[in-house]
């Protein structure tokens, strides 16, 4: 583990990971944000471009990510109404660095996660202690 968690002996339900890692908790949120980093989007776009999500997911996954702070929503006063979301600087420092590592991370070691989950499903549960 990095230096910045030497030292730790225990890790609380509120503390700075768990804040971090609850962004990727929901599946979606990530492949939102992915997304919004080709650019600003209108919510029909999205659903397009995204694919699978339905209506109900993607309204939720927006309230988060707006409720964090990761993307904006920008209402413009034209008939018919037009809304488009971004990533806001903080939600590009999300896909720059943490998203972008975890996703070179897993170009390397996909096929060691998939052959791990390939044993252990031909094995029966060892019991965790």
């Amino acid at each position: 583990m990095s230096d910045h968690y030497a030292g730790r002996d225990e890790f609380v339900a509120d503390c700075r990971l768990r804040i971090a890692t609850d962004l990727f908790t929901h599946t979606w949120d990530p492949v939102v944000l992915a997304t919004l980093a080709l650019g600003p989007h209108r919510r029909r776009e999205l659903r397009v471009a995204i694919g699978g999500i339905s209506d109900k997911v993607l309204t939720q996954a927006l309230h988060r990510l707006l409720a964090n702070g990761l993307i904006s929503r920008q209402a413009y006063p034209e008939a018919p109404p037009r809304v488009e979301y971004a990533l806001t600087e903080l939600g590009q420092s999300l896909v720059d660095g943490p998203m972008n590592a975890l996703a070179r991370w897993t170009l390397d070691h996909a096929d060691d996660l998939l052959d791990a989950q390939e044993r252990a499903a031909k094995q029966p549960p060892s019991p965790i202690e």
